[in-house]
Parts: structure tokens; sequence; C-alpha cells
């Protein structure tokens, strides 16, 4: 039996499929992934999602498996090392919003306790859970993601345009933008 799946999903890629299967629209809850998401998102900018999921296991590798506090020490010489990875997108931008990302992050986490109280304060706890016909009908960023992106960048962190806050908050959860049709939609809350 052959599932319905929501249109974006690049059926030829098993890599695409279980993301779409198993992350997109999941509540998350951990900060890891939580700041590792923000990150790649903030990467893909331009490119295609498909693009940093093929290049996910090396920015773990890459980038300490996320930790923020080794990434928020970087200098010049691991910046150099990560510019000559063809593992990673090799942005000078990119890489050094990460690293500013994490110094950020550790402001955040001193201050309220880290993205997931932050994120999730934002929406009560609870997902959003929206009734797409196609995906056409998603917004690509609306009064909610303005808001995150301004207090984010705010507070110091880079590559958070709204859009981009947007697709991360479908990313992790807080949005369930799966279509009617797909079976992920009844199955997220």
């Amino acid at each position: 039996m052959t599932r319905t799946r929501c249109s974006w999903v690049n059926l030829d890629s098993p890599l695409y499929v279980a993301y779409h299967d198993e992350e997109w629209g999941v509540p998350c809850h951990d900060e890891t992934r939580l700041f590792e998401m923000l990150n790649l998102e903030g990467a893909q900018a331009g490119l295609s999602w498909l693009t940093v999921l093929n290049k996910r296991e090396s920015y773990r590798a890459a980038f300490d498996q996320w930790d923020a506090e080794k990434i928020a020490r970087y200098g010049d010489k691991k910046v150099a090392e990560l510019l000559a990875n063809p593992g990673i997108i090799r942005n000078k931008l990119k890489v050094a919003a990460t690293i500013g990302n994490a110094r950020a992050y550790l402001r955040l986490r001193d201050e309220v306790g880290g993205l997931d109280p932050y994120l999730w304060a934002y929406v009560g706890g609870k997902p959003i859970k929206n009734r797409w016909a196609t995906i056409k009908d998603a917004p690509v960023k609306t009064e909610l993601s303005d808001q995150l992106s301004k207090d984010l960048a705010k507070r110091g962190f880079k590559f958070v345009g709204s859009t981009i806050m947007y697709a991360y908050m479908q990313a992790i959860g807080m949005v369930n933008d799966h279509t009617v049709d797909c079976f992920c939609y009844k199955g997220k809350k």
C-alpha cells in the first residue's frame, strides 16, 4: 500500500522521505536538535533542503555534534578548516552565523533556559495544526514567524529571517503543515 505524502517530498530520496515521515512537523524539545535545525535552516537559505539533508551528517561532524559551547569558542583556524570542508556549505557568512548563533544561544540558555522553553512559549506549548489542502496553501511566513525572527535577531542570531523561521517552525513541529491528505496529518498533533 502506497502512503500519500505531502507533495513537496522527493520520493526518489529515502533521506527526504524519512525526514518527512519521522521529523518534519513532529514536536521537538531536544535542545541539541533545536540548535542544529536552527542553523541548518539558515544554511539552507538559497539552496534546496535536500542539499542540506545530504550534508547533515557532515555538518554534525564538522560542528562537534552541535555542541554550542565548543562552537562558540571556534577561532580562525577552525573557521579555515570549516571553509575547506566539502561536506558542508562553505559560505563565510553562514559559517560565521553558526558561530555567532552558538554564542547567542548560550546567552539565551542563561536567560530563559534554552530554545525549548523560549520557542514553545510562542505557541503556548502546543503545536499549531493547520489544515491545508495543498502545500501551496501554506504561507511562507506569518505574524508569528515575523515576531520570532525579530526577537532572535535582537538577541544576536543570524540567518533568522521570517521565511527561514517559518520553515524552522514547521521542521521542529511548532507548526504542523502536513497537508490534510498526507498520512502524517492525522498522526501528528
